[in-house]
């Protein structure tokens, strides 16, 4: 599905043209094109119906996450710009030959991180794969990149951030007020996160409208609760996506531990504070005075 695009930001344009339709970061890679792509789809048919040929094309574009897509879209923008700062012809920016990528490189020395123009680089490469495009990145581009990384302005270098400890998760157990629905589902995913280390997009939604139960897991999944012959209880759950195993995604074992923070009971309890929230929500939503909501990274931020 491609969605309507706003109105771009400042700087955030390309020069009209019909190889690159307004669309949003994420349509990019499959919506721009050049001369070289013409050609490219033009042999697909040949061999290929209809069917068969957007079938491989959306599989193509499947291999990549939509994140990640929307990344590579913002390479594609800054390429653009770039080439038509130099008044380059639509026939040299695909395929593009080392000396423009390196040049692209250059360009941006000084001036931001060298892992952003790598994200940028990778979306310029995913661009030529999807066109079937030759890809002319070598030592030329290697040694442009190793000079980038040394004229990074410190502007762009971030702190490193420092770890959540247990002292943190302390502090959330003392301040937040476990009567309340919101900061019951807040303090589950927190506990879960910290003692079952799950990444925090694995267990909340981005924003309230993105709920997919492909990669978010809903409050129907199944959780099943059991003590070993030990006297060990613990709870297990199944998450549907993970940034390592991707649709496989991976059980999750709540165990409860000596500590006031342990993720079992603030999961038993969880579900027991926002036991109205329906099957079809997401799994850490909360009860609110109109019925429910999605626990979102914001929110949970």
């Amino acid at each position: 599905k491609i969605s309507k695009p706003r109105k771009p930001k400042t700087g955030c344009t390309v020069s009209p043209s019909i190889f690159r339709p307004h669309v949003l970061a994420r349509d990019r890679i499959r919506l721009w094109f050049a001369p070289h792509s013409d050609s490219f789809h033009q042999s697909l048919l040949d061999e290929l119906s209809s069917d068969s040929a957007s079938q491989l094309l959306d599989v193509l574009l499947a291999s990549v996450e939509a994140k990640t897509r929307e990344n590579y879209g913002s390479g594609l923008l800054r390429f653009h710009q770039f080439c038509d700062s130099l008044s380059i012809s639509e026939e040299k920016r695909l395929p593009a030959s080392e000396i423009l990528l390196a040049a692209f490189v250059a360009h941006w020395a000084g001036r931001v991180a060298v892992t952003t123009v790598d994200n940028w680089l990778a979306g310029l490469h995913f661009w030529h794969q999807f066109n079937n495009a030759p890809w002319h990145g070598s030592s030329l581009l290697r040694r442009s990149k190793t000079g980038l990384s040394k004229s990074v302005p410190d502007s762009s270098k971030r702190p490193r951030r420092p770890p959540v400890t247990i002292e943190h998760m302390h502090a959330l157990f003392q301040h937040l007020d476990l009567s309340n629905s919101f900061d019951s589902a807040v303090y589950c995913t927190a506990c879960v996160a910290f003692w079952c280390c799950c990444r925090l997009g694995e267990l909340v939604i981005p924003s309230i409208n993105s709920f997919d139960p492909s990669r978010h897991i809903s409050r129907s999944a199944h959780v099943s609760s059991t003590t070993t012959t030990n006297g060990i209880s613990f709870s297990v759950f199944h998450i549907p996506w993970t940034k390592t195993t991707h649709n496989e995604g991976a059980d999750i074992i709540a165990t409860k531990i000596d500590d006031s923070t342990n993720p079992y009971t603030a999961l038993i309890h969880h579900l027991s504070a926002n036991s109205l929230v329906p099957s079809h929500a997401p799994f850490f939503a909360f009860e609110t005075i109109d019925g429910w909501s999605p626990m979102t990274r914001t929110w949970f931020l």
